[in-house]
């Protein structure tokens, strides 16, 4: 059965290269997008606005399961080591929580576009706060796990394939 799996590369991956980063980039430019276009709107009166970022944060809300799921293949082949560990798993967390959170925030803004697509309420733009802060969050985590500890590169993958780490 085993024989039927695709060789791993040098990056422990059965494809080129680490896909997670690519699409993960997507759902946090849609997602930090929505959020300043609904800000933009309401400071300054642009209700436009409002239509656009309703999109983007749909997009965003469909891009981030598909990032999830690369997310968690890539993961499950990095074998992380040390404090990559548990860094990896508040980042899983997180990621699965925003998941949720990205389609609630989805859910009630199809609801306030429906009832009325030129008022967005304050309570929406908080929420938007919270959703960016904790993308800031995995931002830095995500980083973490490839610039400190290396995960997926090269130079690490050897090292663990040698019994180093």
């Amino acid at each position: 059965m085993l024989e039927l799996l695709p060789p791993l590369n040098d990056h422990n991956l059965p494809w080129m290269d680490t896909i997670h980063p690519i699409v993960v980039h997507f759902v946090i430019a849609m997602a930090l997008i929505a959020y300043v276009f609904d800000v933009i709107g309401v400071v300054w009166r642009k209700p436009a606005l409002f239509e656009v970022s309703f999109w983007n944060l749909l997009f965003a809300t469909g891009a981030i399961f598909v990032a999830i799921i690369f997310g968690q293949v890539e993961a499950g082949l990095a074998a992380p080591y040390g404090a990559a560990r548990q860094i990896l798993d508040i980042h899983t967390t997180i990621g699965w929580s925003l998941a949720g959170v990205l389609s609630l925030l989805a859910g009630w803004r199809y609801v306030l576009r429906s009832r009325d697509p030129q008022i967005l309420p304050v309570s929406f733009i908080g929420a938007g706060t919270v959703v960016s802060a904790l993308i800031c969050v995995q931002i830095v985590l995500g980083d973490k796990l490839i610039w400190t500890y290396g995960l997926h590169t090269v130079k690490v993958v050897a090292a663990m394939r040698e019994g180093l780490i």
